[in-house]
């Protein structure tokens, strides 16, 4: 019998564990991927704490996963062997539900989440949904590519799908893993890009990676700043706390629109009456596996990459510790 190095997590808040585990065989629509890196994200906490919805341990967890086809099911069309491929967070669907007749994947009542349905990218093969995965384009290695496909795709498909025109002021809060590539994205769709951070520190970086203005909300309220500047179009909340989101409403523009993407453990306190001019708030749910090629094709034009460390399997642990302390710029890639 073949195996392959895989992590596991056992039990809630445990470590990832290092095992020998039989390399998966692929069914009727699954193709078998062997891994050549993959992204770890910050949602990993859901599934270590033991709280995501339906999860079974034990799980191998991983969504941003970059390598070749290994091996088709039957019925698998369209996929070679050998072909370079990607798997994010929506990575499987029924095709059947209201949600999928409409063409809205990510929102399928049985969609299949990479790493949290099924064991992940964590290891050295992982078997997956063929309806699940994305092609990548050559000009990327795969190490850069699978952060792509997650905090890729998820501020590149916000912002496209935001509502906000080229020439419209729009703010990024939070310079992390997911703000220093909505800025590049931002910079290359043509918007007027305002970043915002707590302190100065940041103020370099965000105008290197293509913001025209930097608010300090050390100094100054992010409202008042964005009302200096003449009111945002868009804020793309990138980083998970409550106050510093909420803070940015009343810096929109009168039917400007807070779009979140980072998930914030406290509730937000937004208050109505600066809802009453038509000021929205919404959250966007990444995308489906075209989605998440066509972010690796415009990455791959435009030239937008994230900035990553890369770790070994067997440091995985350091590297986890490291995300959840911030002390990684600002991805971090397990390559098997």
């Amino acid at each position: 019998m073949r195996t392959m190095r895989a992590l596991q997590i056992t039990r809630p808040d445990g470590p990832y564990e290092l095992r020998e585990l039989p390399v998966p065989e692929p069914r009727r629509g699954e193709l078998r991927v062997r891994v050549e890196a993959c992204g770890m994200c910050h949602s990993d906490v859901f599934a270590k704490s033991g709280s995501y919805p339906g999860l079974v341990l034990p799980r191998v967890l991983g969504h941003e996963v970059a390598g070749r086809v290994d091996a088709l099911g039957e019925d698998v069309r369209g996929f070679r062997v050998g072909d370079r491929v990607g798997i994010g967070w929506n990575a499987g669907h029924c095709g059947s539900c209201r949600a999928c007749r409409a063409g809205d994947f990510p929102n399928c009542v049985d969609g299949q989440v990479c790493g949290l349905s099924y064991d992940g990218g964590y290891a050295e093969f992982l078997v997956c949904p063929a309806n699940g995965v994305a092609r990548i384009p050559d000009e990327l290695d795969a190490a850069h590519a699978a952060p792509l496909l997650c905090a890729g795709i998820t501020t590149f498909n916000a912002l496209r799908n935001s509502g906000a025109r080229p020439g419209d002021t729009v703010a990024v809060q939070g310079i992390g893993g997911l703000g220093h590539l909505a800025l590049q994205y931002a910079a290359k769709l043509g918007f007027r890009v305002v970043a915002l951070s707590h302190g100065a520190s940041k103020e370099a970086l965000a105008r290197e990676l293509g913001a025209h203005d930097y608010i300090d909300t050390q100094r100054i309220s992010a409202a008042e700043g964005l009302q200096r500047l003449g009111g945002a179009a868009l804020v793309l909340a990138t980083a998970p706390h409550a106050a510093a989101i909420a803070s940015t409403v009343e810096g929109l523009t009168p039917r400007g629109k807070l779009l979140i993407v980072a998930v914030p453990d406290e509730p937000l306190a937004i208050s109505a009456m600066a809802l009453i001019s038509g000021r929205s708030v919404a959250g966007w749910p990444s995308g489906s596996a075209i989605d998440s090629e066509e972010t690796m094709r415009f990455s791959a034009r435009a030239g937008v990459l994230p900035r990553i460390e890369r770790f070994r399997l067997e440091d995985a642990n350091d590297a986890y510790s490291a995300m959840m302390a911030m002390r990684l710029r600002f991805r971090a890639v397990l390559v098997p």
